[in-house]
């Protein structure tokens, strides 16, 4: 594929909505936390009127500080236990919003279309889920409780300012225009510029993936200095657009400073002003200068927090956009297949169009039948073996199981009809039988042994330092490709779906270790209908039908001994396999 159809993004709008969907089952949380943190900031601001008063002692020559002093601590006690505790709730309120959306998008992504997926690219898919859900819960624990905390600050330090004296608070609005222009100035170009990095770093992600998944093809078609090419030009990218997004932010404070020194020289002018004519007194005119001071934090803090909101609002839109997918049409009655045979009829199938991978493909499996696809790479077995699982909808021809097409079966009844293991084996972080049980939770201890036993894995797991208990996966014990295969023959047994596609199951193990997961793969397919992608034509002998493709079509088909003798496309594959094999 030339270019990519990458999963939607949420418009503003629908963004917003969606933060009110997460936030109205929380509103008495939400409620709580913004009371509080009013309160915290409401006493704060008694500081600058009570600094105020003791320069008007110290004026009027009284020493009478204890009462002032005093009350400065108190304030600072009740202020800091009060902030504390609103941002504690800010906090719980912005994880559990987060939680939430994140459990959506889960849900979500793992029940796509593994065709929608494949569109997109894995890069995609999986930059959403680690790099965009960072951006968002970095700016939840630390953006969302300060921009909360900044915002009631600076609201009310304009009612301080225009309960002290309504002049003060015109001399502080100056800066206003000029910090509203900048904000706007800054939105207006940081918003697509935010949108553009997040898919720049899902394509440079994807480039890693592509290079890094596909080492063993780079290497043999010697494809290595292409691909660093692809991986520099992406990192290149990301570099580019990261500093246009560095140097946007520093014109934006330089215009922020520029109104603070408005702002601030304005209060001054009007203090010296009105203290002159006598209209107000040194502390008072101190209490709105440390008001307007006070305001440099805030005001910064929150309109630095436009940064992060901008970044975390372009993450969120990718979020929801995935979230808000519809789920995959069911069919209102769908239908009960009569066994287990599969039929392809007529099959053709492009990526491209005008580029067929399969075309005019006929392929029947009796119910409990083993087929083994046999053909050259890129010949179309992986994709025939996907559109018989319900991965690919095929562009013409139809799939049917028992009698029964895939679309009436539906999405979901297909999965559990059809299950199909590839080469990529994931081993899941965390106990080794809870790893199992993905295939069939309520499976007991017992369960999960007897179907190690069936497929010869139980020796070694029972060798493990903790058995079924031993944490395996990411940070936990390192398993062999020949064990991670296994555990997926494993769960295939424990799925016991009536058809099951084994997609180059053995090709990632040695020679010793492909003749042990053979034995486990021919156990797993007893009793089941069978179609074997075969890496090793071991399989294929093993099979009770062998299929050849070439190009895309079936060119010969039957038993192994009959291709043999017929001295056709598979009995030189044969004759070139069993000469170079390693006993």
């Amino acid at each position: 594929m030339t270019e990519r159809e990458l999963l939607p993004t949420a418009g503003g709008a629908r963004t917003a909505a969606a933060v009110g969907e997460l936030l109205r089952p929380r509103r008495l949380l939400a409620f709580s936390a913004f009371t509080t943190l009013v309160a915290a900031t409401a006493v704060g601001l008694l500081t600058a009127p009570l600094l105020g008063h003791i320069v008007d002692l110290v004026a009027d020559g009284s020493t009478a500080f204890t009462l002032p002093i005093v009350a400065l601590v108190v304030v600072a006690l009740v202020r800091g236990a009060a902030n504390a505790v609103g941002l504690a709730l800010v906090s719980r309120l912005g994880e559990e919003m987060l939680a939430g959306l994140r459990e959506r998008f889960i849900e979500k992504a793992l029940g796509l279309p593994l065709e929608r997926v494949e569109l997109a690219g894995s890069g995609d898919l999986t930059s959403r889920v680690t790099n965009d859900v960072a951006v968002i819960a970095k700016s939840v624990r630390d953006a969302l409780p300060e921009l909360g905390r900044s915002v009631l600050t600076i609201v009310l330090t304009f009612v301080g300012l225009a309960v002290l004296d309504w002049r003060f608070l015109l001399a502080a609005l100056l800066a206003t225009p000029i910090q509203l222009y900048t904000v706007r100035w800054y939105v207006r170009r940081a918003t697509p510029l935010y949108a553009s990095q997040r898919v720049k770093d899902g394509a440079q992600q994807q480039q890693l993936l592509d290079t890094v998944g596909g080492s063993r093809t780079v290497r043999a078609f010697r494809l290595g200095d292409d691909h660093v090419e692809r991986v520099r030009g992406r990192s290149q990218d990301v570099v580019d657009i990261t500093m246009r997004a560095t140097r946007l932010v520093t014109r934006f404070f330089s215009r922020l400073n520029l109104a603070e020194f408005i702002g601030l020289s304005a209060v001054l002018v009007t203090g010296f002003l009105l203290v002159g004519n006598q209209t107000a007194t040194i502390g008072t005119a101190t209490a709105a200068a440390l008001y307007f001071h006070s305001l440099f934090n805030p005001i910064n803090a929150a309109l630095a927090l436009v940064d992060d909101a901008q970044s975390a609002a372009a993450s969120l839109s990718r979020l929801v956009g995935v979230a808000d997918l519809p789920a995959e049409e069911e069919p209102q009655q769908p239908g009960s297949p009569a066994d287990a045979s599969v039929k392809a009829t007529a099959i053709g199938h492009a990526y491209v169009r005008g580029h067929d991978v399969l075309a005019d493909v006929d392929l029947d499996i009796n119910a409990g039948e083993r087929i083994a696809l046999v053909g050259a790479s890129g010949a179309g077995k992986t994709t025939l073996a996907k559109l018989i699982a319900g991965i690919h909808r095929p562009s013409s021809g139809s799939v049917s199981v028992g009698g029964v097409g895939l679309p009436e079966l539906g999405p979901a009844a297909t999965r559990e009809t059809v299950a199909l293991i590839s080469q990529e084996v994931h081993v899941f972080a965390g106990e080794l039988g809870e790893d199992l049980r993905l295939a069939k939770p309520s499976a007991t201890d017992a369960e999960l042994r007897a179907a190690l036993d069936q497929l010869g894995a139980l020796s070694w797991v029972d060798s493990l330092p903790d058995g079924l208990s031993t944490v395996v996966g990411e940070g936990g014990h390192r398993l062999t490709v020949t064990q991670a295969q296994q555990l997926a023959l494993v769960r295939l047994v424990l799925a016991d779906p009536p058809v099951a596609i084994l997609d180059e199951a053995t090709a990632e193990a040695g020679s010793t270790g492909a003749k042990e997961l053979e034995k486990a793969a021919g156990k797993a397919l007893a009793g089941r209908t069978g179609l074997v992608v075969a890496h090793r034509l071991t399989q294929a002998a093993a099979a009770d039908r062998v299929v050849v493709l070439d190009a895309g079509r079936v060119v010969e088909a039957g038993t192994h001994d009959q291709l043999l003798a017929e001295g056709g496309r598979y009995a030189a594959l044969w004759k070139a396999w069993s000469g170079n094999r390693t006993p």
